[in-house]
C-alpha cells in the first residue's frame, strides 16, 4: 500500500526559499516515478517537477531554474528546493508516485500518477 506524507511548507517572504520534502511507504524508487504538483485557490492542479526511477528530471517552464526536484538520501524520500519564491508560487503543493513502467509521454501530467499525499501549504507574501 503506497503512501505519502509532505513536509517542509510555511510561509515565507518573496524572495525567499523552501525545501518540501516527501516520505514515501509501500514502493521502491528504483521503480517508481514521483512527481510535485501545486494548486491555488481556484486554479488547476498543475504540475512543477518529476523525477524518473533513472534518475532523469522534468520541470514545468514556470518553475525551471527556480526549483529543484532531488531524491534524498533517506530511502523513499524525495525533495523540492524553490528559490526566489513569488506570491504567485502560493498554492497547496502535492506528491505524487506511480510506476514508471505504466507512463506516458509527461510526468508532469497528473493523470499520470495514481498515488497522492494530503499536500502541504506554501504561502508567500
Amino acid at each position: 500500500h503506497v503512501q505519502l506524507v509532505e513536509s517542509g511548507g510555511g510561509s515565507v517572504q518573496a524572495g525567499g526559499s523552501l525545501t518540501l520534502s516527501c516520505s514515501g511507504s509501500g514502493y521502491t524508487d528504483r521503480t517508481y516515478c514521483l512527481g510535485w504538483f501545486r494548486q491555488a485557490p481556484g486554479k488547476e492542479r498543475e504540475g512543477v517537477a518529476s523525477i524518473h526511477s533513472n534518475g532523469s528530471t522534468e520541470y514545468d517552464a514556470s518553475v525551471k531554474g527556480q526549483f529543484t526536484i532531488s531524491r534524498g538520501n533517506a530511502r523513499n524520500t524525495v525533495h523540492l528546493r524553490m528559490n526566489t519564491l513569488k506570491p504567485e508560487d502560493t498554492a497547496m503543493y502535492y506528491c505524487a508516485a506511480a510506476l514508471c513502467l505504466l507512463g506516458g509521454s509527461s510526468w508532469l501530467d497528473h493523470r499520470e500518477y495514481n498515488y497522492w499525499g494530503q499536500g502541504t501549504q506554501v504561502t508567500v507574501s
